[in-house]
């Protein structure tokens, strides 16, 4: 099993002096438990919105929410160190989507997508992850309102990284906002390994492109399987650790890996991210709709040069 944190291999403070501080991460998924690697030494849960229930306070019923936080930014307080996120000190801004099941509406996304934008400026938010998504059914992709959506973030300056979906192996599989060409869309390195998903052993699940555009997606892959993160309580009160699969597992792999880069060239834009961590990935010799331009390799991407001007 994946501990997250070894996926980069930056443990080494001295050479990866880069932890993601001061960069905001938006996170639409099912919540938030406050997990000590949240709150300790700091709180870094900078705010929530539940777009569901309407609650005040943050909470997490069905835990992926708060599996996908851990992997973007715990900081591993409650194990020692043992279990850490990418970005060990980003600070979230999470907005409940979905309820208990998973289960969430398009106008609760939409609601969600815009109050991101709306408070980009607020909490510093730089990047917006988001591990859900669903069967396009539009005839025209590009018209759909959840791509037009991602789109408008990605358009006000906003790294959007999203999940490729548990669809696969066929083609054309990757599921909605992940069609979107603006996004950096995400599948999972290793699902050739058998994984249980939704109540069923599966392989080989990473959704593949095209789009039905020929747009070539996902753009990068990362370990997905088995991947060992926050859980909500279930033995203590500060809440364990759990292994979950899939792209949404994947996907804030490559969110928590923006945020070290933004927190080394803060001044780069959405684009040169993309650019950026396309061009270090590792070709893993596998189809282009499968892999994209390849496994995201975070000491690459962390040892680029600044060079804004490369396209």
């Amino acid at each position: 099993m994946y501990q997250a944190r070894k996926v980069i291999h930056a443990d080494n403070p001295a050479l990866f002096p880069y932890t993601g501080k001061s960069i905001g991460v938006a996170v639409l998924d099912t919540g938030i438990y406050p997990h000590k690697d949240f709150r300790f030494p700091l709180n870094r849960i900078t705010a929530f919105k539940d777009f569901i229930k309407k609650q005040p306070g943050y909470y997490d019923d069905n835990g992926h929410g708060t599996h996908v936080c851990g992997i973007i930014a715990g900081n591993g307080s409650l194990s020692e160190g043992r279990y850490r996120g990418i970005a060990p000190e980003a600070h979230l801004i999470v907005g409940k989507i979905l309820d208990s099941k998973g289960n969430g509406s398009i106008n609760h996304i939409l609601k969600a997508i815009r109050w991101v934008i709306d408070n980009r400026q607020l909490y510093n938010i730089r990047i917006l992850n988001i591990s859900v998504g669903s069967e396009n059914t539009e005839v025209d992709e590009e018209k759909s309102v959840l791509v037009q959506s991602v789109n408008a973030a990605w358009d006000s300056g906003i790294v959007v990284v999203v999940a490729a979906g548990n669809n696969g192996p066929k083609s054309m599989s990757v599921t909605s906002p992940g069609i979107s060409r603006k996004v950096i869309t995400v599948g999972s390195s290793d699902d050739h390994k058998t994984v249980l998903l939704g109540g069923s052993r599966i392989h080989n699940y990473s959704g593949r492109g095209p789009t039905r555009r020929m747009i070539q997606k996902p753009d990068v892959v990362a370990p997905g399987s088995d991947i060992i993160s926050c859980s909500p309580p279930y033995y203590n009160s500060e809440g364990t650790y759990t292994a979950r699969s899939g792209t949404s597992m994947a996907t804030p792999i490559v969110s928590g890996a923006a945020a070290l880069f933004l927190s080394k060239y803060p001044h780069l834009t959405n684009e040169e991210v993309k650019h950026y961590i396309q061009a270090t990935a590792t070709d893993l010799h596998l189809p282009r709709n499968q892999q994209g331009y390849g496994l995201i390799h975070v000491e690459k991407l962390l040892h680029a040069p600044d060079d804004s001007s490369c396209k």
